[in-house]
C-alpha cells in the first residue's frame, strides 16, 4: 500500500472512529466504559505492576479515571504524560491524584511538572495506551500527533491500548513508525497480540 494510500486510509478510519465515539449515547458509553475497566484490572500484568503508565482520558476517549484511580487506591505508582515544549514528545510523572493535574496544551490534563517528580525509569511499568482504534495485531490509530509511537520506541514494559470493539478492526494500514501494543482490550475481548 503506498504511502498516500495509507494517510488516506487512516484518515477515513479516524474520521469513523471519531463519529462512532461522538454519536455513542452516554449511558452506553457508561456502560462500556465499566467493561473495559472490569477487564483492564482483571489482567494479571495489572495486578502484578508497580508501575502504571496512563493517559488522561477526554470526552470521546475510554474513561481511564477508574483505572487510574484503582491504581492509586491499590498503592501502584501512577505516571501521566506530559508534551514536552516545542516538540511531539512526551515525558511521564508521577501523580499523587487528580488535583496533581493542571490545563496543557491542547487543553488535555497534565501534571504539574512544579509538584510532580518525573519518572525517570519506566521500563519494567505497564502502559495504557490511548488510540482512536486498534486492530487484532495490536496496532493503533492514534489522533494523528505521533506522541505515543515516539514514546513507545524506546519503551520495555508491557503495553495495552484500550478500545471500544466497534472501533478495531481486522488491520489497520500501518507505517515503518508505527508500534503495536502488546494487549488490546475491548468490551468484548482480551488478545494479546504475539509482537
Amino acid at each position: 500500500m503506498s504511502l498516500i494510500n495509507v494517510r488516506d486510509r487512516k484518515r477515513e478510519l479516524r474520521a469513523r472512529f471519531r463519529r462512532y465515539r461522538a454519536e455513542c449515547p452516554p449511558a452506553l458509553k457508561r456502560e462500556l466504559d465499566q467493561k473495559l475497566f472490569e477487564r483492564f484490572t482483571a489482567l494479571p500484568e495489572y495486578r502484578q505492576a508497580d508501575v502504571l503508565l496512563a493517559y488522561i482520558s477526554r470526552g470521546i476517549e475510554c474513561d481511564t479515571a477508574p483505572i487510574i484511580r484503582d491504581a492509586l487506591q491499590k498503592g501502584k505508582r501512577v505516571a501521566v504524560p506530559k508534551c514536552r515544549e516545542h516538540t511531539n514528545e512526551i515525558d511521564f510523572y508521577f501523580i499523587q491524584s487528580y488535583d496533581d493535574l493542571r490545563v496543557g496544551r491542547y487543553g488535555v490534563m497534565e501534571p504539574d511538572s512544579a509538584v510532580c517528580e518525573q519518572a525517570e525509569d519506566v521500563s519494567r511499568g505497564l502502559c495504557l495506551v490511548p488510540g482512536l482504534g486498534f486492530d487484532l495485531l495490536g496496532y493503533r490509530l492514534g489522533f494523528g500527533g505521533g506522541y505515543y509511537d515516539r514514546f513507545l520506541s524506546g519503551f520495555g514494559g508491557t503495553t495495552v491500548g484500550v478500545c471500544y470493539a466497534k472501533c478495531t478492526v481486522g488491520e489497520l494500514p500501518r507505517g515503518v513508525f508505527d508500534r503495536a501494543v502488546d494487549i488490546v482490550i475491548t468490551e468484548k475481548f482480551c488478545n494479546r497480540t504475539q509482537r
